[in-house]
């Protein structure tokens, strides 16, 4: 199993502003796609994601954990946070190539954008993701 971070990029040069906060759930789950291609004979599933965090923050989010079970990828994102939401945000694209031997295997991708706050240790226990962590579930392209 391979997961390349290809990149992790702030997309935004000022902060981004939400016009209808009302109808916004925090925090915002990743908008993602995900396509199969071949490079050297080898299938490798990309992800692309659009994620919005907090603008006060001074990190950029990270690829955490992959895995992958039963035809689903499962991806998080992680980053510190407090669980207000926030007025202002800054938007982030992340790209990640994905191979294993079953890779073709792959029918749905499931993104997390995972709460990490800097008081909590996150990972190593039963493997349950926070409660407060939103996803989104993106079928494969062809």
């Amino acid at each position: 199993m391979d997961d390349q971070v290809i990149q992790i990029t702030k997309i935004n040069s000022e902060d981004f502003i939400f016009k209808d906060k009302q109808n916004i759930t925090f925090p915002i789950p990743p908008l993602a796609s995900a396509n199969f291609y071949y490079k050297n004979g080898v299938q490798i599933l990309k992800t692309c994601a659009t994620i919005y965090i907090n603008s006060k923050g001074t990190e950029k989010p990270t690829v955490q954990r992959t895995t992958e079970e039963d035809g689903i990828l499962t991806i998080y994102y992680d980053y510190e946070w407090d669980e207000i939401s926030p007025e202002t945000y800054n938007v982030y694209y992340i790209e990640t190539d994905y191979t294993s031997d079953t890779v073709g295997d792959i029918t749905e991708v499931i993104t997390y954008l995972k709460y990490t706050p800097s008081t909590t240790v996150v990972g190593g226990g039963d493997g349950d993701d926070p409660t407060t962590s939103r996803g989104t579930k993106t079928s494969i392209g062809v």
